[in-house]
């Protein structure tokens, strides 16, 4: 089984030993590094590489939603786990925007902590209901986006568009494929396809890119 090499980035040092010693706990996860504010963080991701970085929200120097932005632009391969206090924290969609793979509340159990790690690892989106809620309602009352910056859904295969809108409903590869009676394998195919020519990170960006195109609206 592959290790999954973990970061943490949170001003307080008993949050950050403590989540530490949690995780490390954990088969299969290991803890390479600590950091404690968002230019550290970026800095030793830049150093260590690891697959996930469990980053808080508010940092000094650099918040957590900045620190997120510039491992995205700079390419850096690290999948990013916000951390809040409160689940309806009011930078949920400025930190998925900005290339988080999920929120997870701070006071989450060592085995809800891990498993969200080895979700987010797969590719898959780690997203409290609440936060989802809130996500929607967020892009509900702004305009379809329009992002140059971003490939067009136009080139998509009509397969995959519909893989895009299941996935922006929130459908595991298992149900999209009992909904389309298609293999699961052929599912993750389609999905990584779909982020490939969008040049999108993991479900969760393409979630966010099918509400703001208007491809998907929310309700």
């Amino acid at each position: 089984m592959t290790t999954i090499r973990v970061l943490i980035a949170d001003d307080q040092r008993l949050v950050r030993e403590g989540l530490a010693v949690l995780l490390d706990a954990q088969p299969g996860i290991e803890v390479v590094g600590q950091a404690v504010d968002g230019a550290a963080a970026v800095d030793a991701a830049g150093e260590l590489w690891p697959d996930i970085v469990l980053m808080d929200v508010r940092m000094p120097v650099l918040d957590g939603v900045a620190a997120a932005e510039r491992l995205t632009v700079s390419g850096n391969p690290a999948k990013i786990i916000m951390l809040t206090t409160f689940d309806l924290d009011e930078y949920v969609y400025a930190a998925l925007r900005a290339g988080a793979s999920g929120f997870l509340l701070k006071d989450a159990s060592a085995s809800a902590l891990a498993e969200a790690i080895r979700v987010v690892t797969r590719g898959e989106a780690m997203l409290a209901p609440s936060v989802t809620r809130r996500l929607l309602a967020e892009i509900a009352r702004r305009p379809p986006g329009r992002r140059p910056e971003l490939a067009p859904p136009a080139r998509l295969t009509a397969r995959e568009t519909t893989v895009l809108t299941l996935i922006a409903r929130g459908l595991s590869n298992a149900e999209i494929a009992a909904e389309l009676v298609i293999s699961e394998q052929t599912v993750k195919t389609h999905v990584g396809r779909v982020l490939d020519k969008l040049r999108l990170r993991d479900r969760t960006q393409a979630a966010i890119y099918a509400y703001e195109t208007g491809l998907v609206r929310p309700g």
